[in-house]
């Protein structure tokens, strides 16, 4: 690994890691085109560093509300001061949570097993049908009955774990993608899937992230730490100013352009990958 190559990477996983876009197969696109094997030890460990800063990005943007959670502080208001006590509690987060963990949890070696580029390919295309899916379904067949964050009931945090179990098997498939459609398909509005997509990153990829750790802390040496740290502050920067553009503009920025955008990823997925 060299300096240009930990920027590349890390600029890559800042940019797609929260967004339906799948940040799997852009990694291995990405490692793939700079010539470097994606299943080499070192990229393994360096892809667990940078989705660390991500991580930090996304819990610096919901700060509030993670403190909310456990009763640490009032939410802002966009009218100045703060917010009522908020109704979402961490009871919504585990239900949002504990399907995919455990599915993760015993189901890792198989899932491993099954990673290939071939998965991730159909994975970008079955994930971009099930976003067009989601949001004509929302817009025209579903009584949206959870417009705001806090709206959302326990049956609707727990529908979206379950759609997150989709990613948890499908690698490739997008995280994001399958939650906020998820959260559509089950009467929440675009907004408040992504706010609780994002809210729920936070704890599962610091448990999925701290569990790969366990073995590969050994790659943190003296020769690459200089990479790992390079890695992870860009990463967290460029995360932080995705997440914060795409909550601003989230109206204009449709599942469907990120669906097409699969589409596309997927055949240059297919020229350089599978060719």
């Amino acid at each position: 690994m060299d300096t240009i190559t930990a920027i590349i990477l890390a600029i890559v996983e800042g940019i797609t890691e929260f967004i339906p876009v799948s940040s799997t197969g852009h990694m291995i696109l990405t490692a793939k085109l700079l010539g470097f094997a994606e299943q080499e030890p070192i990229m393994k460990t360096f892809e667990i560093v940078i989705q660390l800063g991500a991580i930090l990005a996304i819990a610096l943007v919901y700060r509030h509300r993670v403190l909310s959670l456990f009763g640490l502080g009032r939410i802002p208001s966009d009218r100045g001061g703060v917010m009522p006590r908020a109704r979402l509690n961490l009871l919504h987060i585990f239900l949002g949570i504990a399907p995919a963990l455990g599915v993760a949890f015993f189901a890792r070696d198989f899932i491993k097993s099954l990673f290939g580029a071939t998965t991730v390919l159909w994975a970008l295309v079955a994930g971009g049908v099930l976003m067009i899916i989601a949001e004509w379904v929302n817009k025209r067949k579903i009584r949206i009955t959870a417009h705001e964050l806090d709206d959302l009931s326990y049956g609707q945090a727990l529908a979206i774990g379950l759609y997150q179990i989709i990613s948890v098997l499908w690698p490739g498939f997008s995280r994001s993608g399958s939650t906020i459609s998820g959260g559509m398909l089950s009467g929440v509005s675009y907004r408040a899937s992504a706010d609780f997509s994002f809210l729920i990153a936070i704890p599962i990829m610091c448990a999925a992230s701290g569990y790969e750790l366990l073995d590969s802390y050994t790659y943190f040496t003296s020769e690459t730490i200089g990479y790992f740290v390079i890695g992870f502050l860009i990463s967290f920067v460029v995360a932080y100013i995705v997440v914060i553009v795409f909550m601003r503009w989230i109206q204009k920025i449709r599942l469907t352009h990120f669906a097409i955008y699969r589409f596309i990823l997927a055949a240059v997925f297919w020229l350089f990958i599978m060719r």
